[in-house]
């Protein structure tokens, strides 16, 4: 009876721990859509930190770790189910880095991750209502609400001068709530929308949309779309039409795609994308411009703290099951403790398992607040002479 007790302790504590065996981490983006010039740089970043810390032979008593990928599309919900399900019940991953955009990344959170016990962390899903989605503790996210970027595009609007702008959205999750978020607290500083209307991604022609959007007018139009989608088609046909000259451009259109498909007329126009001038991020544009990828690209920093952060809580609980890790994540993003940077995760898993407290600062400056999400840091940028220029950050 000893023996069998002996082994079944044995048992549970290698299923909880993965001893020393290898553990996936499923990367799941939009390797296809509308921001499939934006998620090479992101998966870049999860995957840096995922062989960051399996390099250093010290995450689980030796385990070593391995990505996963899995498309979510961006946007058809049943696409970005279907790979995460494979994930989880195929590949048996220990959590989710991801998903990308808000749609998605709801719908995996409701139907896959919930009833799975997996947890998940997204660099970039933004839309306010995640905030107050059911998770059981299972969801975090590295990128801030859009419920503060609203604050922050009106605040540049407004400094800017900019007294009343048209708003075009995505048809989503994400583009509403960013359409919502904006106008409120645009209004609060004084300023008008002269019309928010929706646009719908993968349309030959927009012209009928700006039309309306001009009639209204406004001394800009705000974008709240895709990079490689609907969002750039409203441009084009803004340009094409002579309705609007200026845009500005938050971050789901932040991109140089977007600079070299609409050429010199996006000149002028300007935007806001999460980001800091830390330290933390020097150290990350360093190694990621080692590993031979450009870590300044919409959310490459965030990819790499969420899966860090992965990580380092799962070291933290001594275990990869969902609900034991998801616990530590808080703890581990934020003070007090030892700062952590970019290229130091050996040294953090050294820290944990000497039984140190860590502040897992990273690329983006983590802080995470509310249940589960950062605080939020932003950098102003403007499309100058074909280049996105830093202006300053926020």
């Amino acid at each position: 009876m000893k023996k069998l007790l002996l082994a079944t302790a044995a048992t549970a504590l290698m299923a909880g721990a993965a001893s020393a065996e290898e553990v996936k981490v499923g990367v799941l983006l939009g390797f296809t859509g509308p921001l499939e010039t934006t998620v090479p740089g992101m998966a870049a970043g999860a995957e840096l930190a995922i062989k960051e810390v399996s390099d250093s032979g010290k995450f689980m008593g030796g385990s070593t770790v391995a990505p996963v990928r899995g498309d979510t599309t961006c946007v058809d919900a049943a696409a970005a189910q279907s790979a995460a399900e494979r994930l989880v019940t195929s590949e048996k991953v220990a959590g989710i880095v991801g998903g990308d955009c808000s749609g998605v990344t709801g719908a995996v959170l409701q139907n896959v991750a919930r009833p799975n016990g997996v947890g998940m962390i997204s660099p970039s899903a933004t839309s306010p209502a995640l905030s107050t989605a059911e998770d059981d503790g299972l969801f975090f996210r590295t990128a801030p609400s859009d419920a503060r970027q609203g604050e922050i595009m009106a605040d540049i609007l407004s400094e800017r001068g900019v007294k009343e702008v048209a708003v075009t959205y995505t048809n989503n999750d994400y583009g509403k709530g960013m359409a919502d978020a904006f106008a409120a607290a645009y209004a609060a500083k004084g300023g008008k929308v002269t019309l928010a209307a929706p646009h719908e991604d993968g349309k030959a022609d927009y012209s009928a949309e700006v039309g309306a959007l001009a009639s209204a007018g406004g001394e800009a139009l705000v974008v709240a779309g895709y990079v490689d989608q609907g969002g750039k088609g409203m441009i084009q046909a803004s340009v094409d039409s002579g309705a609007f000259s200026t845009f500005f451009l938050p971050d789901g259109m932040f991109g140089e795609s977007l600079v070299q498909a609409i050429g010199e007329p996006l000149n002028g126009s300007y935007g806001s994308v999460p980001g800091t001038d830390s330290p933390g991020n020097a150290k990350f544009l360093e190694i990621a411009k080692a590993a031979g990828f450009d870590g300044s690209t919409a959310y490459s920093g965030e990819s790499y703290d969420a899966a860090a952060l992965m990580l380092l809580s799962m070291e933290a609980a001594k275990s990869t099951a969902g609900k034991d890790w998801t616990a530590k994540v808080m703890d581990i993003a934020n003070a007090p403790g030892e700062p952590v940077y970019p290229g130091e995760l050996g040294k953090a898993l050294e820290l944990i398992a000497a039984g140190t407290d860590i502040d897992y600062v990273g690329a983006t400056a983590v802080e995470m607040i509310g249940a589960g999400e950062s605080a939020g840091n932003f950098r102003e940028y403007e499309v100058k002479d074909g280049k996105l220029e830093t202006v300053k950050y926020r």
